[in-house]
């Protein structure tokens, strides 16, 4: 009897010992967690990149929509909101002892459980990475498109659709990167092109001058176009700052022990980062609209038309920097692809699974980007619904949820405040946006 006993427990045993080399097996795979020795310098530049967008050349056209007092208030409100909701999940991801969320769901479960947080995150999660991955197809497609037409004047136009082919053929070879230390030179490079076009932005703005006849109010003829466009600018500024739901992830390639928590250099590289946000943003939003007034395209770099070739290389800036972002926001997608099909459906983690998996994605973000060119409303849109609960108000919930702050004192407000502000925007851009698509829609044609 008593050797039967030890048999079973040293079957057991062996059982469990065999599902930890199995799931640290795996978990040296994903390209999550398979990498944890990264400096604080890393996720400076990863956040940047993660958060600077091509969104920043629309801010300028945002704040023309917005008017000055709103615009101004809604930039900087953002900010420091979108600050301190970045600095909560930097503190979350390690409030357990022993445990790392090394994934914006994993926090998600530990708050609501293991169904429903799966079901609340996972969602938002996905639109917003795969919204973003499609948006930067079209945004990487023109600015080829308009270096292209700048460069040569005389030569036979190029149907965008090709130039969003040719874009997505990069990312076909860099998707292969294992992980997101082995992205750490293109995002580094992308990091330094978003500071480099949002100064000649501001900086050719500067050099023209003040438009003559310049206009500052709002260009809508109607007062319902005003509202609706005033909603779709709260959705650009929403799309901006949306870093968010990357954090985690990043953060959770930095080594930590108790004596030395990754928060502590993590939060020393978003410092970093968002002053580098700053920097970015707000001379871009201001001095652009005050340069153009009213008439500022939605990528101002469309209004500056000369000198040719410094427009050009902003251009070509841009698709650097895009080409940087989408490995950045694709990454926490390939993890959640490769960690369903190596753990609930058993598949070998093997580089052939991994071949597959990220060009299936590349393609399907490429051919998604050639059907919906339409980038401004799409933003608009995916902006205030994904990217303003990710990244305004769900950290707020799960610290209320997780924390239970005393009612009334200075965390409860400020939350509540956050969460005030997030849920207006999500439920007011949308519909904005959802105008723009279809102002824009009616005449378009397909793959033209």
């Amino acid at each position: 009897m008593g050797t039967q006993l030890l048999d079973e427990d040293d079957s057991y045993n062996k059982d469990i010992d065999e599902r930890r080399a199995r799931e640290k097996e795996i978990d040296d795979w994903l390209p999550i967690t398979s990498s944890r020795n990264a400096k604080w310098w890393y996720s400076a530049f990863h956040n940047v990149t993660a958060m600077v967008g091509a969104g920043v050349l629309s801010l300028p056209y945002a704040m023309a929509q917005l008017g000055w007092g709103p615009g101004v208030a809604i930039l900087i409100l953002s900010w420091v909101i979108t600050l301190y909701t970045l600095w909560q999940m930097v503190e979350m991801h390690e409030m357990v002892p022993g445990k790392r969320f090394d994934r914006y769901h994993e926090l998600g479960q530990h708050a609501f459980g293991e169904k429903l947080g799966l079901y609340i995150v996972v969602p938002q999660q996905l639109i917003v990475e795969v919204g973003v991955c499609i948006v930067y197809m079209v945004t990487g497609g023109k600015s080829l498109k308009k270096f292209h037409e700048l460069v040569c004047d005389n030569c036979k136009s190029i149907k965008l659709t090709y130039f969003i082919m040719i874009f997505a053929s990069v990312h076909f070879v860099l998707s292969h990167l294992p992980n997101f230390n082995s992205i750490s030179g293109v995002s580094l490079a992308a990091a330094v092109m978003s500071l480099s076009y949002s100064t000649i932005a501001w900086s050719a703005s500067v050099a023209k001058g003040v438009k003559e006849n310049v206009e500052y109010g709002y260009k809508a003829k109607s007062t319902a176009g005003t509202v609706f466009n005033f909603f779709s600018a709260l959705g650009e500024v929403a799309f901006a700052y949306a870093g968010h739901n990357v954090v985690l992830e990043i953060q959770a390639t930095i080594p930590s022990t108790p004596e030395k928590p990754s928060k502590g250099p993590m939060w020393k590289g978003v410092v970093v980062a968002y002053i580098v946000v700053a920097l970015c943003y707000f001379p871009v939003a201001l001095i652009g609209y005050w340069m153009f007034g009213n008439s500022v395209d939605d990528n101002i770099l469309e209004t500056l038309e000369k000198p040719a070739w410094l427009i050009a290389t902003a251009n070509i800036f841009v698709v650097i920097h895009v080409i940087g972002s989408y490995q950045i926001y694709a990454m926490p997608v390939f993890d959640m692809m490769e960690t369903l099909l190596v753990k609930k459906m058993n598949f070998r983690p093997r580089w052939i699974l991994r071949f597959f998996v990220r060009n299936f994605y590349v393609a399907a973000t490429m051919f998604v980007g050639m059907t919906f060119p339409f980038f401004g409303g799409l933003l608009a849109f995916f902006g205030g619904f994904a990217f303003a609960p990710t990244t305004y108000f769900l950290p707020c919930v799960i610290w209320l949820a997780i924390y239970k702050p005393r009612r009334y004192s200075l965390s409860w407000w400020a939350n509540w405040i956050c969460i005030v502000f997030g849920v207006c925007l999500m439920v007011l851009s949308p519909i904005g946006g959802l105008r723009t698509i279809i102002i824009q829609a009616k005449d378009y044609k397909f793959y033209s």
